[in-house]
C-alpha cells in the first residue's frame, strides 16, 4: 500500500481498468484528478493498435477525460520505435488498421500492399481484417524468411458484451499456417512502460503499471520492475489469478480503490 502511494508515475492500461467499450467507470474521473493533485502523472498504455492516439483523445474527450498526445503510450507508438532501431527505411506490409498505418507513416515508415517488394510484416489489433489480409500475411510467411513483428500479443479484445479476437488470436491462426510466431513489441514488453519512464524521468521504484490482465499488463510491470496493480474490473478473474504463476504486487476490485490510498483515506483494500 506505502508503496503505491510512493509512485509519481502511474501507466494504465484502459479498456477494461479505466473504462468498458463506451462506458466510463464511476471512479476514473476522481482518480485522475487525484494523481494531479498530488503531483503525480499518469498515462494510457494500450496494446490496442487498431486506433491512432488522435482517435484515443478524441474517445477519452467523449467520456468527459480531457488528453494531450503526451498522455498516450501505445504499441503502435512501440513499435515504431522498435522498426525505427531495428529496420530503418524498410518497405512494410502491415496488417492492421487505416489507423496504425497512418502511425507508421507518420514515423517516416513507407507502406506496400505488395507481397514480393514487402520486407517486413507489421500485424496489429485488425478491426478491418479482411482474407485478403490474411491470404497475404500467408503467403509471404510459407514462401519467404521476413521479418514478422506484432504489436501486441492479447487474445481478446473487451467488449460490452464479452470480447472479441485481438492480435494474438489472428497469430495462432497463422501459426497454424505457417509454423512462425511474430515478435511481440506490446505488454508483456518492457518496452513500453521503459519508454515512458524515460520519457518522464521517472524510476522503476516511482512507477506503478495498473491493469486488468496479468499476462500483459502484470506481466509488463514486472518485467520493467514497477509495482504492479491487478484490478479485476475487465478480463481476470480469481481463477485465473490463483492459476497464474505471475503474481501482482496488489490485487484490487477495480481502480477506485486506489483512490483512498493515494489520499491516506480507509485502506480496506485487500493485498492478496
Amino acid at each position: 500500500m506505502e508503496r503505491l502511494k510512493d509512485c509519481r508515475l502511474f501507466l494504465f492500461d484502459m479498456d477494461g481498468t479505466l473504462y468498458l467499450g463506451s462506458r466510463l467507470f464511476d471512479f476514473t474521473k476522481e482518480l485522475l484528478s487525484t494523481i494531479r493533485n498530488m503531483g503525480g502523472r499518469y498515462m494510457f498504455m494500450t496494446n490496442n493498435s487498431s486506433k491512432s492516439v488522435s482517435a484515443y483523445i478524441e474517445k477519452l474527450a467523449s467520456m468527459g477525460i480531457a488528453a494531450e498526445y503526451d498522455d498516450f503510450m501505445t504499441s503502435s507508438q512501440a513499435t515504431a520505435y522498435y522498426l525505427k532501431k531495428n529496420y530503418p527505411g524498410k518497405l512494410l506490409y502491415v496488417s492492421g488498421t487505416q489507423s496504425l498505418k497512418e502511425e507508421l507513416t507518420k514515423e517516416g515508415f513507407a507502406i506496400t500492399d505488395d507481397t514480393q517488394k514487402a520486407e517486413v510484416i507489421v500485424s496489429g489489433f485488425d478491426t478491418e481484417l479482411t482474407f485478403q489480409k490474411l491470404h497475404d500475411v500467408s503467403k509471404m510467411l510459407c514462401t519467404r524468411d521476413i521479418p514478422y513483428i506484432a504489436t501486441n500479443p492479447d487474445y481478446v479484445c473487451p467488449t460490452e458484451f464479452g470480447s472479441v479476437p485481438d492480435c494474438g488470436s489472428v497469430s495462432d491462426m497463422l501459426f497454424n499456417v505457417s509454423g512462425k510466431r511474430p515478435l511481440f513489441i506490446g505488454k508483456p514488453s518492457a518496452l513500453m512502460p521503459h519508454l515512458a519512464m524515460e520519457k518522464w524521468g521517472v524510476l522503476p521504484e516511482q512507477t506503478a503499471v495498473i491493469g486488468d490482465r496479468i499476462y500483459t499488463d502484470i506481466k509488463s510491470g514486472l518485467n520493467a520492475g514497477a509495482l504492479t496493480v491487478l484490478v479485476m474490473s475487465g478480463e481476470t478473474t480469481y481463477k485465473i489469478l490463483e492459476a497464474s504463476a505471475d503474481k501482482p504486487h496488489l490485487v484490487l476490485r477495480d481502480c477506485g480503490e486506489m483512490i483512498p490510498i493515494l489520499t491516506g483515506g480507509n485502506e480496506d483494500e485487500e493485498n492478496r
